[in-house]
């Protein structure tokens, strides 16, 4: 039976590569988006949303794989608060909507070194979405840690640009796990590893996500 996939974040780097790949794919009948915006793209699998994250309809979070390339900045997000909205209250949010509608597998991309101990903040909130998720007790989590994102955002991120070209560089002598990344790599082990899920909890390191 085809399923009906769901997608947060649509709009960033990883999630319009994981977008196009959900179309692509056999294994979805439907792809459902999450957007506060009309997206440019069209297709007859794909169901576009309205969502208003502040004022949820709950009934619209419906599916049996929820994908969450949801994230953003400090500086984009204009503070620290603002930030945890947006890449902690929000993916908790859809995943209890989720899960209370039946959703069986949740994907998310967090980021390397993600760890609710850490004393830097931006790993430490990846880390706490993590651990979060985990007690809502999907019957597949799937966590994907890449490292730079390399591809072409929807907005200009200057410290990404210098990073990348840096990485490109010197990728030969930088080990695997810390090589800046393409995101449709990331996408298509997303896809790749939620069609193909087993039970239980999955974390995904960048060394690994290079592989696809």
């Amino acid at each position: 039976m085809k399923k009906t996939a769901l997608i947060i974040g649509a709009s960033g780097l990883v999630g319009g590569a994981l977008l196009a790949k959900l179309l692509a794919s056999p294994a979805y009948e439907t792809v459902k988006v999450l957007v506060r915006e009309p997206l440019k793209t069209a297709d007859l699998k794909l169901q576009t949303i309205l969502f208003d994250f502040d004022n949820p309809d709950a009934s619209t979070v419906v599916a049996d794989d929820v994908f969450c390339c949801l994230g953003t900045t400090i500086k984009r997000a204009g503070s620290k608060v603002a930030f945890r909205k947006v890449d902690y209250d929000y993916p908790i949010l859809i995943a209890q909507l989720a899960k209370l509608n039946g959703a069986q597998r949740f994907s998310i991309v967090t980021a390397m070194g993600a760890d609710a101990h850490s004393s830097i903040f931006y790993n430490q909130v990846k880390g706490e979405v993590e651990q979060r998720l985990a007690e809502i007790d999907f019957e597949s989590l799937l966590v994907f840690r890449p490292s730079l994102l390399l591809g072409n955002r929807p907005e200009r991120r200057l410290g990404e640009q210098i990073g990348g070209v840096f990485f490109r560089l010197f990728a030969p002598i930088i080990p695997q796990k810390y090589r800046a990344i393409e995101a449709e790599k990331v996408a298509e082990a997303m896809l790749q590893k939620t069609v193909g899920a087993t039970a239980g909890v999955h974390v995904f390191e960048s060394d690994a996500l290079q592989a696809f």
